[in-house]
Protein backbone atom coordinates (compact mmCIF):
# COMPACT_ATOMS: atom_id res chain seq x y z
CA UNK A 1 0.00 0.00 0.00
CA UNK A 2 0.99 3.61 -0.32
CA UNK A 3 2.40 5.89 2.39
CA UNK A 4 -0.38 8.50 2.29
CA UNK A 5 0.68 10.18 -0.97
CA UNK A 6 -2.12 9.61 -3.47
CA UNK A 7 -1.06 8.67 -6.99
CA UNK A 8 -3.24 8.84 -10.06
CA UNK A 9 -3.34 6.36 -12.91
CA UNK A 10 -1.40 8.83 -15.07
CA UNK A 11 1.35 9.08 -12.44
CA UNK A 12 1.85 5.33 -12.62
CA UNK A 13 2.69 5.62 -16.31
CA UNK A 14 6.21 6.29 -17.60
CA UNK A 15 6.48 7.57 -21.16
CA UNK A 16 8.87 5.70 -23.46
CA UNK A 17 12.18 7.50 -24.06
CA UNK A 18 12.70 9.25 -27.36
CA UNK A 19 15.34 8.67 -30.03
CA UNK A 20 18.50 7.11 -28.58
CA UNK A 21 18.25 8.73 -25.14
CA UNK A 22 19.51 6.81 -22.10
CA UNK A 23 17.20 6.79 -19.09
CA UNK A 24 17.78 6.74 -15.34
CA UNK A 25 15.16 4.31 -13.95
CA UNK A 26 15.50 5.72 -10.44
CA UNK A 27 14.24 9.09 -11.71
CA UNK A 28 10.80 7.48 -12.01
CA UNK A 29 10.59 6.88 -8.27
CA UNK A 30 10.74 8.97 -5.10
CA UNK A 31 13.71 7.03 -3.75
CA UNK A 32 16.21 4.50 -5.13
CA UNK A 33 16.17 0.74 -4.65
CA UNK A 34 16.83 -2.54 -6.46
CA UNK A 35 15.25 -2.30 -9.90
CA UNK A 36 13.26 -5.17 -11.41
CA UNK A 37 11.52 -5.33 -14.78
CA UNK A 38 8.63 -7.48 -15.92
CA UNK A 39 8.20 -7.79 -19.69
CA UNK A 40 4.62 -8.47 -20.70
CA UNK A 41 2.99 -7.44 -17.43
CA UNK A 42 -0.56 -7.87 -18.75
CA UNK A 43 -3.13 -6.82 -16.15
CA UNK A 44 -0.44 -6.30 -13.50
CA UNK A 45 -1.12 -9.19 -11.15
CA UNK A 46 2.54 -10.08 -10.68
CA UNK A 47 3.56 -6.43 -10.23
CA UNK A 48 0.98 -5.93 -7.47
CA UNK A 49 2.04 -9.09 -5.67
CA UNK A 50 5.77 -8.35 -5.92
CA UNK A 51 5.37 -4.71 -4.88
CA UNK A 52 3.27 -5.64 -1.87
CA UNK A 53 5.78 -8.29 -0.81
CA UNK A 54 8.81 -5.96 -0.87
CA UNK A 55 8.44 -2.19 -0.60
CA UNK A 56 12.20 -1.67 -1.08
CA UNK A 57 12.21 -2.92 -4.66
CA UNK A 58 11.47 -0.64 -7.63
CA UNK A 59 9.45 -2.25 -10.43
CA UNK A 60 8.74 -1.44 -14.06
CA UNK A 61 6.10 -3.35 -15.99
CA UNK A 62 6.27 -3.26 -19.79
CA UNK A 63 3.15 -4.01 -21.82
CA UNK A 64 2.45 -3.38 -25.49
CA UNK A 65 -1.28 -4.22 -25.65
CA UNK A 66 -2.96 -0.91 -24.85
CA UNK A 67 -6.04 -2.48 -23.24
CA UNK A 68 -3.95 -4.38 -20.70
CA UNK A 69 -1.52 -1.50 -20.24
CA UNK A 70 -4.35 0.85 -19.22
CA UNK A 71 -5.90 -1.79 -16.99
CA UNK A 72 -2.55 -2.36 -15.28
CA UNK A 73 -1.95 1.35 -14.67
CA UNK A 74 -5.44 1.72 -13.19
CA UNK A 75 -4.91 -1.34 -10.99
CA UNK A 76 -1.63 0.02 -9.62
CA UNK A 77 -3.30 3.34 -8.86
CA UNK A 78 -6.16 1.61 -7.04
CA UNK A 79 -3.61 -0.20 -4.88
CA UNK A 80 -1.63 3.03 -4.41
CA UNK A 81 1.67 1.22 -4.88
CA UNK A 82 4.46 3.78 -4.75
CA UNK A 83 7.21 1.46 -5.99
CA UNK A 84 5.78 0.42 -9.38
CA UNK A 85 5.57 2.09 -12.78
CA UNK A 86 4.26 0.84 -16.12
CA UNK A 87 5.33 1.67 -19.67
CA UNK A 88 3.77 0.92 -23.05
CA UNK A 89 6.69 0.27 -25.37
CA UNK A 90 8.64 -2.33 -27.31
CA UNK A 91 10.67 -4.08 -24.61
CA UNK A 92 13.45 -5.06 -27.01
CA UNK A 93 13.93 -1.45 -28.10
CA UNK A 94 13.98 -0.26 -24.49
CA UNK A 95 16.67 -2.77 -23.54
CA UNK A 96 18.83 -2.29 -26.61
CA UNK A 97 18.69 1.49 -26.89
CA UNK A 98 17.70 3.08 -23.62
CA UNK A 99 18.52 1.22 -20.39
CA UNK A 100 21.99 1.83 -18.90
CA UNK A 101 24.39 -0.98 -18.05
CA UNK A 102 23.92 -3.06 -14.89
CA UNK A 103 20.73 -1.28 -13.79
CA UNK A 104 18.37 -4.28 -13.48
CA UNK A 105 18.59 -6.69 -10.57
CA UNK A 106 15.93 -9.14 -11.78
CA UNK A 107 14.29 -9.50 -15.19
CA UNK A 108 10.95 -11.34 -15.22
CA UNK A 109 9.68 -12.77 -18.52
CA UNK A 110 6.53 -14.81 -17.98
CA UNK A 111 4.72 -16.39 -20.93
CA UNK A 112 6.21 -14.32 -23.76
CA UNK A 113 4.26 -14.46 -27.02
CA UNK A 114 5.43 -17.69 -28.73
CA UNK A 115 4.55 -16.58 -32.26
CA UNK A 116 3.97 -20.26 -33.07
CA UNK A 117 4.00 -20.03 -36.88
CA UNK A 118 7.53 -20.58 -38.18
CA UNK A 119 7.42 -17.52 -40.42
CA UNK A 120 6.75 -15.41 -37.32
CA UNK A 121 9.56 -16.81 -35.15
CA UNK A 122 11.67 -13.73 -35.91
CA UNK A 123 9.18 -11.72 -33.85
CA UNK A 124 9.91 -13.64 -30.68
CA UNK A 125 11.43 -11.62 -27.85
CA UNK A 126 14.13 -14.08 -26.83
CA UNK A 127 16.63 -13.75 -29.66
CA UNK A 128 20.43 -13.29 -29.62
CA UNK A 129 20.22 -9.49 -29.90
CA UNK A 130 17.85 -9.23 -26.95
CA UNK A 131 20.00 -11.53 -24.83
CA UNK A 132 23.05 -9.39 -25.56
CA UNK A 133 21.12 -6.35 -24.39
CA UNK A 134 19.87 -8.21 -21.30
CA UNK A 135 23.43 -9.28 -20.47
CA UNK A 136 24.48 -5.63 -20.57
CA UNK A 137 21.51 -4.34 -18.57
CA UNK A 138 21.32 -6.99 -15.82
CA UNK A 139 23.79 -6.43 -13.00
CA UNK A 140 26.44 -8.99 -12.03
CA UNK A 141 24.77 -11.82 -10.07
CA UNK A 142 21.38 -10.48 -11.15
CA UNK A 143 18.73 -12.92 -12.32
CA UNK A 144 16.69 -13.70 -15.40
CA UNK A 145 13.47 -15.63 -14.71
CA UNK A 146 11.56 -17.14 -17.64
CA UNK A 147 8.29 -19.05 -17.66
CA UNK A 148 6.37 -20.41 -20.65
CA UNK A 149 3.62 -22.85 -21.57
CA UNK A 150 4.98 -23.29 -25.13
CA UNK A 151 7.41 -26.21 -25.17
CA UNK A 152 9.06 -25.56 -28.54
CA UNK A 153 9.72 -21.90 -27.72
CA UNK A 154 10.96 -22.80 -24.27
CA UNK A 155 13.42 -25.27 -25.75
CA UNK A 156 14.68 -22.56 -28.10
CA UNK A 157 15.12 -20.20 -25.15
CA UNK A 158 17.06 -22.81 -23.19
CA UNK A 159 19.28 -23.54 -26.17
CA UNK A 160 20.12 -19.85 -26.69
CA UNK A 161 20.90 -19.30 -23.03
CA UNK A 162 22.91 -22.51 -22.66
CA UNK A 163 25.58 -21.14 -25.00
CA UNK A 164 25.54 -17.53 -23.80
CA UNK A 165 28.66 -16.85 -21.71
CA UNK A 166 26.97 -14.18 -19.58
CA UNK A 167 24.31 -16.47 -18.09
CA UNK A 168 24.44 -19.64 -16.04
CA UNK A 169 21.54 -21.82 -14.94
CA UNK A 170 20.46 -21.70 -11.30
CA UNK A 171 17.59 -23.36 -9.48
CA UNK A 172 14.19 -21.77 -9.83
CA UNK A 173 13.54 -21.94 -6.08
CA UNK A 174 16.75 -20.09 -5.22
CA UNK A 175 16.22 -17.39 -7.85
CA UNK A 176 12.55 -16.55 -7.28
CA UNK A 177 11.67 -13.27 -5.63
CA UNK A 178 9.25 -13.03 -2.68
CA UNK A 179 5.58 -12.55 -3.56
CA UNK A 180 2.52 -11.56 -1.57
CA UNK A 181 0.81 -14.45 0.22
CA UNK A 182 -2.26 -14.09 -1.99
CA UNK A 183 -0.26 -14.87 -5.18
CA UNK A 184 -1.72 -17.74 -7.20
CA UNK A 185 0.15 -17.29 -10.51
CA UNK A 186 -0.07 -15.23 -13.66
CA UNK A 187 -3.34 -15.23 -15.61
CA UNK A 188 -1.78 -17.50 -18.22
CA UNK A 189 -0.34 -19.79 -15.56
CA UNK A 190 -3.72 -20.20 -13.84
CA UNK A 191 -5.58 -20.68 -17.12
CA UNK A 192 -3.19 -23.24 -18.55
CA UNK A 193 -2.88 -25.15 -15.29
CA UNK A 194 -6.66 -25.58 -15.32
CA UNK A 195 -6.39 -26.89 -18.87
CA UNK A 196 -3.75 -29.40 -17.82
CA UNK A 197 -0.92 -27.78 -19.80
CA UNK A 198 2.64 -28.07 -18.58
CA UNK A 199 4.39 -24.92 -17.38
CA UNK A 200 8.11 -24.65 -18.10
CA UNK A 201 10.42 -22.54 -15.95
CA UNK A 202 14.08 -21.61 -16.03
CA UNK A 203 16.23 -19.28 -13.95
CA UNK A 204 19.62 -17.79 -14.83
CA UNK A 205 22.25 -15.77 -13.02
CA UNK A 206 24.19 -13.02 -14.74
CA UNK A 207 27.83 -14.01 -14.44
CA UNK A 208 30.70 -11.56 -14.03
CA UNK A 209 31.70 -11.64 -17.71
Amino acid sequence: MGDGVRMSMEEMIVEPPEDEAWVDPMSWFDSPGPFEVEIGCGKGGFLVSRAKADSTVRLLGIEWANKYFRYCADRLARWQLQNVRVMRTDAKVLFIRHLPPACVSVLHVYHPDPWPKKRHHKRRLIQPDFLEAAARVIEADGRLLIQSDHHEYFEQIEELLSVHPAFETVSWASACTPLDESWRGTNFEIKYAREGRSIFRAAYKRTGR
